[in-house]
C-alpha cells in the first residue's frame, strides 16, 4: 500500500499517511475552500488502509486552526477509525496536540473525545 503525503500550504495542513508505521498525521492549518475536495484522498487512504491495517495506529493532529467543514472531515475520519478499532483489527491512539494557551483547540479535541469512543492523548506543547 503506498503512501500519503500533502505539503502542507497557507489554507491547508500538512498530511502524512505513512503505512508501514501506522501513522497518520496532520499538522497545520485546516480552511480550505473544499474541504471534502482536500480530504478525499484521505479518506480513499484510510478505506484502503482499514483492509488490512497494522497493529497499532497512531494518529497525530496538530493543527492550530480549522474551520467548520474540516470539523465534519475530521469526525468522519475517527468514525473510520473507530470502526476499525471497534472490529480489533488495530489499535487506534489519537494524540490531540494544542499549544498551552490555546483553549478553544483542547476543548475542540475533548469534544472530539466525547464523540467518538477512540482513546485519545491530549498533549500540551510550549508555544
Amino acid at each position: 500500500m503506498d503512501n500519503l503525503f500533502i505539503p502542507q500550504e497557507n489554507k491547508t495542513p500538512l498530511v502524512q499517511c505513512n503505512y508501514a508505521l501506522g501513522q497518520i498525521q496532520f499538522n497545520g492549518r485546516s480552511i480550505p475552500e473544499n474541504s471534502i475536495e482536500f480530504y478525499e484522498p484521505v479518506f480513499k487512504w484510510i478505506d484502503n488502509y482499514v483492509l488490512q491495517p497494522q497493529k497499532e495506529t497512531q494518529v497525530n493532529i496538530h493543527l492550530e486552526y480549522f474551520n467548520t467543514s474540516t470539523s465534519k472531515c475530521l469526525l468522519d475520519i475517527f468514525k473510520k477509525l473507530y470502526q476499525m478499532h471497534q472490529a480489533g483489527t488495530s489499535k487506534v491512539l489519537i494524540t490531540w496536540i494544542y499549544e498551552e494557551d490555546d483553549e478553544d483547540m483542547l476543548e475542540a479535541g475533548e469534544d472530539y473525545q466525547a464523540l467518538i469512543m477512540l482513546p485519545f492523548a491530549m498533549k500540551k506543547v510550549s508555544t
